[in-house]
Formats: C-alpha cells, structure tokens, sequence
C-alpha cells in the first residue's frame, strides 16, 4: 500500500528487526526494546505490525497484537515515526493500513499505554478515534510508584472502540 509517493508500508519481516530497534531508539520518547524483541516483534507478529519504508530506509513502525484472552481487541505497543517522515500523517496512516488488513478484521476495540506527558501520542490517538467515530476511554494501568518504583511515569491506557465498521 502506497501513502506517499516515495513511502511505501507493509508487514515487517524479521530481518528489518535491528532496523527496527534503531527507529524506536531514535523516538524518544519511546522506551527502547531488546534487538530480539524487535526481532520477535518482526517475526512473529507481522500480521498485526506495519512497516513504513522510504526507498530501503525504515522510516516508521508500528508494534501491536492481538490480546490473547480478547482478540477483537489490537493493543498497539509502540508507534515510531523517524525524523525526516514525520508531520505527514504517517502514523495515523500506518495504523489505518493495519486495521484494514485480514489480520484484523474481527478487531473491534485498540488499546495503548501513553504517559501523560506524551502530547504527540495523546493527538495521535484521539484522531485516530475521531475518524473511527469510536468513543476514547482512559484509565491508570501502570502506577509510577506501584508498577514503576518512581523511575518511569504512570501509564495510562486508551481503549478506543466499539468500532464500528
């Protein structure tokens, strides 16, 4: 699938997971990933995670799957957009492309975690409710003194859905 003329997204493979870490590593605020993490990521869940390639640069990735104990539910772990991709809608666009694929197709909710500082992921989401016309819920899921011991912010998680097809 085609988003630009130059931008082209597809499933990921596990050869593009090195590439894959070193996107994430270059999007703060994102939490850096283990290589064989991404590489697992790449692999093994491929259906549910998007590439965005420029030419042969990985220039944006989107890391989700399947809830096990709820299927109809796609919690997107990450979403990395490199520096020269960014401003372009990639995200929304990589997102979109993921729910339309077969893969996806009984999925009627998304979840994510965003700390409350992160405003870019905040307006990512939102939008991306909007233009589902699904209704976004929030809730503490992860404390910075429960979960965290004080070294990282409390994750909050976004449900978006029932989406509606």
């Amino acid at each position: 699938m085609m988003v630009a003329s130059d931008i082209q997204l597809s499933s990921p493979t596990s050869e593009e997971g090195m590439a894959v870490n070193k996107l994430v590593s270059a999007c703060p605020p994102l939490d850096g990933n283990s290589v064989y993490c991404n590489l697992l990521q790449a692999g093994h869940f491929s259906d549910t995670c998007m590439a965005a390639k420029q030419g042969e640069e990985l220039v944006g990735f989107v890391s989700g799957y399947l809830l096990p104990a709820s299927p109809s539910t796609l919690f997107v772990w990450q979403v990395a957009v490199g520096e020269r991709a960014r401003g372009k809608g990639l995200a929304k666009t990589m997102l979109l492309a993921l729910l339309s694929r077969e893969s996806c197709a009984t999925v009627s909710h998304i979840e994510t975690t965003i700390t409350k500082s992160n405003q870019a992921s905040w307006a990512l989401f939102r939008a991306l409710a909007k233009q589902l016309n699904a209704p976004l819920n929030e809730t503490l899921m992860f404390d910075k003194e429960r979960h965290f011991e004080g070294l990282h912010d409390s994750e909050y998680l976004v449900r978006i859905g029932p989406i509606v097809a």
